[in-house]
Order: C-alpha cells, then structure tokens, then sequence
C-alpha cells in the first residue's frame, strides 16, 4: 500500500488540501495517507481544521510571532526531513505557492520523495507580485513530479517551460471543491457574522493582506474606501482585519467612517456567507479571484497583475491595481449602477466543477482520469 503525504501550513492550503484529504482517506483500501501541519498560520489554520473536521496526524507546530519567510522555509527544511525520515513515504502532496508549500517540496526533493503539486502552473509573470509567492510557486513546479494545474491556462505555462506533458493533469481547483461543498452546508450553520450583519441593506466584502501591498499602496486602499463609505452611508463595508501588524496599523489609523465594519478574521464557513451575501467584492486575494466568479459575485481585483487571467479574460472581474483613485472610482460605478453589476452576477465555472480533488486522487493511485475543461457545471 502506498502511503501519501499531504502537508499544508496556512489556512488556504488547508481549505484546499480538505477536499483532497477526504477524497484520499476515501480510498483506505489503497492508499495510507499522513497528514501533516506546520502551523505556519497557528491561529487561522485551526480555525479551518475544526469546520472542515480535518484532523492531521503530526503538528510541527513551527510558528513563531513575528516570523519571515526565510524563518519558515529554514524550520520547515530542519523538521519535515525527520518526519520522511521517520516514515515510509511514497509520495509528498503540497498546494499553492506559500513558503511551507515550497519549503516542504525542497525537503521532499532532497530527500528523493516525489512530489505532486496541486495548483500547479500559475503564473503573473512578475516575481514581485505576488510576493514571494510567485518564485515559490515556480520553484515547487520545477521539483514536482507530478503538476496538478487548475485550469487549461495554467497548464499552458507549464508547458512554455517545457514540462513533461505526461507529468501535468488539468484538474481544476480544489478550492472550488471546498467552496460548494461549504456552500451546501451553511443553512444547517449557526454563523456568529451571519446574526451580526444579516440585516444591512447592502453589503461591500472588502480583504487586503497581501505582501506586496504594505504601505503605500495599502494606505491608498484604506484612503479610497473611507472616501467610498463616506459617500455611501447606506452600504455596510466589511473588512476582515489580517493580524499582520502591516495590515492592522494603517487599518485601524485610516478607517473611520461608521459604515466600517472591521472585524478580526472569519472561519471559512462565515468568509462563504459573506461571499453569497457581497453586493460587490474588493480583494487582493488569490482565492477570492476562484470563488467570486463561481457564485456569481461583481469583483474588483486591487492588485496590479494577477496569476489567474482567466477572471479578468472572461470578464468575471475587474484587475484595478492599487491606484486609489481607480479603485474608488470602479467601486462608486458599481455601486451606483445595477446594469453595470448584472454582468458579473452570472455564476461562471472558470476553475473548477467540484471534482478536482477525486481526479488528483485517482491520478496518485494509477488510474485513469480525464482532465478538467471550463464549461457548463456548477456554480
């Protein structure tokens, strides 16, 4: 029997890798699968494993307040060569582009334990944006043997950078898996976000962590939207605060206006509540680009270029970049205008029908798969 691997560190990964889990601990009759965290995101991390009833068998438990990438990556190289040490491994499965994702699938490759990249293929063609997500994608697609792109697209890449085409299978995202799954879920939830903002008329999500984005042109951002909330008293906007110092200070300093709502961050059931109920999403989220589309929700994207091109190809969304002043004014244009928001409201399965998890798994186990192509599906 074959035993799989499946590290994750952040609460993305662990949204992303549940579906997979649960499609791999489906076949116990032909694969043993170990899971294991680094708790690279301690806090946020459990929040998921509890609504997704996750458990893993081994917490590394690595991190550490005030923690850089480069503290991450050296703890994850230190413990997780023990842990293969330790066990008899077949194969290591990472997701996405974080540094557990990327540290992990160096340790795998140094230890010669093949790797299978979920999420594989994406690229902005800038290693600045996002950052070091971007190289840390790249550099666990070169190490992995196996490449598990979301989308055709992604796939594309994949193959100008010469990749095996024998060693890629389009799966689509298993985000969307996660995401509908946790959609069908929610009547049957009692959701603490869901009492406290259920009753605004009209209801702004607005999420911005990213990296790249600290200082000036998160301080930008938070201009526009005391501006925009000014001007729009009877919109609620909803700002889940990342506990990253960066992120809370020019938050807390900027935002006044008593249409603000900033609140600390959601578990993901809650974060898929205020995804259905969003008049309009403003997001610098890689995730959010998956899923505002497949629920059918306007978007604008407050980054200047963007891994996943398919949202902005098909016209699902709106790249704004971090020009304050576009933002507003894109963000007052929705608002204001229901036609203008009418063409976003069709839900548009561009990454993924749900399955990509039980394609991955089969893959793993030998068995024929056919690959994921955008159409007609859920959403």
């Amino acid at each position: 029997m074959r035993t799989v691997l499946v590290a994750f560190g952040t609460r993305p990964e662990a949204i992303k890798m549940a579906p997979l889990v649960r499609a791999l601990r489906a076949r116990a009759d032909a694969v043993r699968t170990l899971v294991v965290t680094t708790a690279q995101h301690r806090q946020m991390l459990d929040q998921v494993l509890a609504r997704f009833e996750l458990a893993c068998d081994l917490d590394l438990d690595l991190m550490r307040p005030g923690q850089s990438p480069a503290e991450v990556a050296a703890r994850v190289l230190a413990e997780v060569p023990r842990v293969l040490s330790a066990h008899a491994v077949d194969a290591v499965v990472v997701q996405g582009d974080t540094t557990t994702a990327m540290a992990t699938a160096l340790a795998a490759f140094l230890h010669q334990v093949p790797v299978a990249h979920v999420e594989a293929g994406l690229r902005s063609g800038r290693l600045d944006a996002p950052f070091p997500e971007e190289l840390n994608r790249i550099v666990i697609d070169r190490l992995s043997r196996w490449a598990y792109p979301p989308t055709p697209g992604a796939a594309a890449h994949l193959a100008r950078e010469g990749r095996d085409p024998g060693q890629v299978l389009v799966t689509g995202n298993t985000a969307i898996d996660a995401l509908l799954w946790m959609r069908g879920r929610l009547p049957d939830l009692d959701l603490p976000v869901a009492r406290h903002l259920g009753g605004a008329a009209r209801l702004v999500l607005v999420t911005a962590h990213r990296r790249e984005s600290f200082g000036a042109p998160l301080e930008g951002l938070c201009r526009a939207l005391e501006r925009l909330a000014r001007g729009h008293p009877e919109v609620t906007f909803v700002y889940p605060v990342h506990p990253n110092p960066q992120v809370l200070g020019p938050v807390h300093a900027l935002l006044s206006a008593p249409n603000i709502v900033r609140i600390a961050p959601v578990d993901y059931a809650e974060m898929v509540w205020l995804l259905l109920r969003a008049e309009l999403i403003m997001s610098d989220s890689g995730g959010v680009q998956e899923e505002a589309p497949t629920l059918g929700r306007p978007l604008l994207v407050l980054r200047e270029v963007t891994e996943r091109p398919e949202v902005v190809q098909a016209g699902a969304a709106l790249l704004v970049g971090t020009d304050p002043v576009r933002i507003e004014r894109e963000a007052a244009r929705l608002l204001a205008d229901p036609e203008a928001r009418r063409p976003f409201r069709v839900p548009r399965p561009l990454f993924g029908d749900g399955r990509a998890a039980e394609r991955i798994t089969a893959h793993l186990l030998g068995e024929p798969v056919e690959p994921w192509r955008p159409g007609p599906g859920p959403g």
